[in-house]
């Protein structure tokens, strides 16, 4: 089936007035400090349908968002696949960052109560700046920069949260302390007034550089140099060999290898940043960091369980079970949260499955599929 018709069909689906006011008062809602669910100022309907767009149509290397194509005699089932296909990326979204606002990684690995400064390196024990790419892709990897000084765009906003993740050279900080989350910096009452800054709306916390030798993450880093490559983005993009993908595909460097470029200004590798900098001039970019990993590892999951088959399977039988922690959803929930279909799987439980499912449930409404 002709994809230019397939994305005619699902463009004219999201222009559609009212289901984009259903997205904005159900899906793309965060929730605040005082339990409220708000809808987000950094995950926009409009950026999103953007990102989709450019997905369907243009996609990353050979990787293009699947539309239901090979169902050769019926758009309207194809159309089924391509909105059930897209449901189940924003269900994992909502849950991994829009809830939470978040566009750069936030700071909350804890290590004897405290958020080390360098969480930015990695966190649970991770190091961000060696997630190398296979072999047969290692030519697409960032290198590491070792004077890249970069400071995150978002953060948590709870009381004394942790501050905007950040990195640079030892040259510069030899050593880095922790976040103390008790700290108090609101204090209008003071001669002179003292108030927090740094970052908006913080009323309490402040890093903490009084230990000589600094304090350690969760891999033994009391340093951030090199360490610029935190997650980004809707799915949370991380790593020197993911970010190298996107500029090898979509970046500045395809465009000095002559390779078309749906962003040839962007260098992934100089400036992750720009995934979330509400001043890159390119919003969608953090629904396309999102989708590369939803095309490259989703989409093509093939591990004693074909996510294509599954998904077709469940349309076909009426998508029922729709906003349950079972069946298809909860398969796809495990590839995100743990990287296997049955979680857990050597890596740890599934992170809120019913929460995914309910989203998941959500987003059908929204689409008037359910």
């Amino acid at each position: 089936m002709n994809r230019q018709y397939l994305g005619t069909m699902l463009k004219s689906t999201f222009t559609n007035t009212r289901i984009a006011q259903k997205f904005t008062d159900s899906v793309l809602l965060y929730e605040t400090p005082q339990l409220q669910w708000v809808p987000s100022d950094v995950y926009r309907f409009d950026d999103m349908v953007v990102a989709l767009e450019k997905m369907w149509s243009t996609g990353i290397g050979e990787l293009l968002l699947y539309l239901g194509e090979d169902v050769a005699a019926n758009p309207a089932q194809a159309r089924k696949y391509a909105m059930v296909n897209i449901a189940a990326f924003l269900a994992q979204s909502m849950q991994e960052t829009i809830r939470y606002n978040a566009c750069d990684e936030n700071s909350w690995d804890r290590i004897d109560g405290k958020y080390p400064v360098s969480n930015s390196c990695g966190q649970l024990g991770q190091s961000y700046q060696d997630y190398q790419c296979s072999a047969a892709e290692a030519h697409m990897a960032c290198e590491v920069d070792p004077d890249m000084q970069l400071v995150a765009t978002t953060n948590a906003k709870w009381y004394g949260a942790p501050g905007p993740l950040s990195c640079g050279p030892r040259s510069a900080e030899p050593f880095t302390g922790f976040w103390d989350h008790t700290k108090e910096c609101n204090k209008p009452w003071a001669d002179p007034p003292e108030f927090c800054k740094d970052y908006d709306g913080q009323i309490a916390g402040g890093v903490d550089n009084s230990q000589p030798f600094g304090v350690a993450n969760s891999n033994g880093r009391t340093d951030t140099e090199g360490c610029c490559f935190w997650g980004r983005g809707v799915i949370q993009t991380t790593g020197v060999c993911n970010f190298g993908k996107l500029n090898y595909y979509l970046g500045a460097r395809a465009k000095t290898e002559g390779r078309d470029a749906l962003f040839p200004t962007v260098n992934f590798c100089k400036r992750p940043d720009l995934i979330c900098d509400p001043e890159s001039g390119h919003p969608e970019l953090k629904w396309i960091a999102g989708l590369f990993y939803w095309m490259e590892s989703v989409q093509r999951y093939d591990n004693g369980w074909n996510y294509l088959d599954n998904l077709r399977d469940f349309v076909d039988g009426g998508m029922s079970g729709a906003g349950s922690d079972s069946g298809f959803i909860h398969a796809v929930s495990g590839i995100v949260n743990r990287g296997c279909h049955n979680p857990p799987c050597g890596t740890g439980h599934m992170h809120a499955g019913p929460e995914r499912a309910q989203n998941f449930k959500k987003v059908l409404q929204a689409m008037e599929l359910a």
